[in-house]
């Protein structure tokens, strides 16, 4: 049939060119982008394959990331801990030192003045070492699991997928206490006297003050300790104890970490002592906080208990060292799953430019030809008017 109306073969060859054209530009796009997938339609089932894969890769990059922080961290802790132990090996060496009876009591007092040096060091790294602004060696540190020191490292692309590692408290606490009684004329003027807090305090510690044979007590709460600053801590702590004192025995005034009392009235003599008791007091070094070596029996009793916390830091190192192996053999794994599962993404996502050049290729040239054709198909209808000459 001839007509001319409805160009048949036009219409064949438009439809042909039109879907020739989205696979060009298919072609065109992967070959641009270095992607198969671009959008769902090109594959609804591999996009959604493929953007999970994507979370697992991110998360397990950043997992490693957490890991390699976990152990710099960790690293930290053990470099501090290896100058303790130099410095309880130091303090050993000068209790053998000082137990024996060739020296003199002076003798003694200048080797004790090392041995004290040391042990405020000891004290004072485990209270300064920090790691990204954390205090790390003083048990500080409260997750949101709720147990001191324990730190838990996010090791894993999933939820829950973490390991734990508890340092703790690797020092002392100092809790010291000064008293001053400033003795005046008893029958002139009222006994004056202070009390000078010092030290580090935790919640459950005590703080006694006795005055004219009565005690007054406080128990620090949490509150009290729980600015970064010691001293505003210390300074919360003697204004509560200063509320224990009745005015009825003395008045009191409190300035910083220090209570000046005066008593109630004059010829009172107000014979003051101080206590302080550490509860609950689980720091690894706990046993060397009052230890001297100013007289032979002391130095030898100081052994012991600088035996132990060699021990107890030696221990704590080894804790360390595994926990660092055990985070770097997870880094490596972590690595190895983030790169093979990138490799199975790429199968999936990405496009194979061998396969899209091809396509390419064949779509120019059909687009060529159908162009050819579509142009003959419209120069056919040219015939039918020779039918009507």
């Amino acid at each position: 049939m001839t007509v001319i109306n409805t160009n048949v073969k036009s219409l064949i060859s438009q439809n042909a060119l039109s879907k020739n054209n989205r696979a060009l530009s298919a072609a065109m796009e992967q070959l641009s982008t270095g992607k198969r997938i671009n959008s769902a339609k090109d594959d609804a089932a591999g996009l959604a394959i493929a953007s999970r894969m994507t979370a697992q890769i991110r998360g397990l990059d950043q997992a490693v990331r957490n890991g390699n922080d976990g152990i710099s961290m960790l690293q930290t802790a053990e470099g501090a801990l290896i100058e303790v132990t130099n410095m309880l090996q130091r303090m050993r060496e000068l209790s053998v030192q000082a137990a024996n009876d060739t020296y003199a009591p002076q003798d003694r007092g200048y080797l004790d003045q090392e041995f004290q040096q040391l042990k405020d060091e000891i004290h004072r790294v485990s209270r300064a070492t920090q790691w990204n602004g954390m205090n790390i060696l003083d048990g500080s540190f409260v997750g949101d699991e709720g147990v001191a020191g324990k730190f838990a490292f996010q090791i894993g692309a999933n939820e829950g997928q973490t390991v734990t590692h508890t340092l703790g408290d690797i020092g002392f606490r100092k809790a010291v206490i000064e008293t001053e009684v400033t003795r005046e004329p008893a029958t002139a003027v009222a006994q004056r006297g202070t009390i000078t807090l010092s030290g580090t305090y935790a919640a459950g510690d005590s703080v006694s003050v006795n005055l004219s044979g009565t005690a007054y007590s406080y128990t620090v709460l949490a509150a009290d300790v729980a600015s970064d600053d010691n001293d505003t801590n210390l300074a919360a702590i003697a204004a509560k104890l200063k509320t224990q004192i009745p005015a009825g025995t003395a008045t009191s005034t409190v300035s910083g970490a220090v209570i000046t009392y005066t008593a109630a009235a004059n010829a009172v003599d107000l014979a003051a002592t101080v206590s302080r008791t550490v509860v609950g007091d689980e720091a690894a070094l706990a046993g060397i906080q009052d230890l001297d070596i100013a007289t032979t029996p002391k130095a030898s009793e100081a052994l012991a208990a600088l035996d132990l916390g060699i021990d107890t830091i030696n221990s704590a190192r080894a804790d360390i060292g595994a926990m660092i192996n055990r985070l770097t053999y997870a880094v490596d794994n972590l690595t190895n799953v983030s790169q093979y599962t990138s490799a199975s993404r790429s199968t999936i996502q990405d496009a194979d430019y061998a396969k899209a050049s091809s396509e390419l290729a064949r779509t120019q040239i059909i687009q060529q030809a159908a162009t050819a054709v579509l142009a003959q198909a419209n120069q056919q209808t040219q015939t039918v008017l020779k039918l009507l000459q």
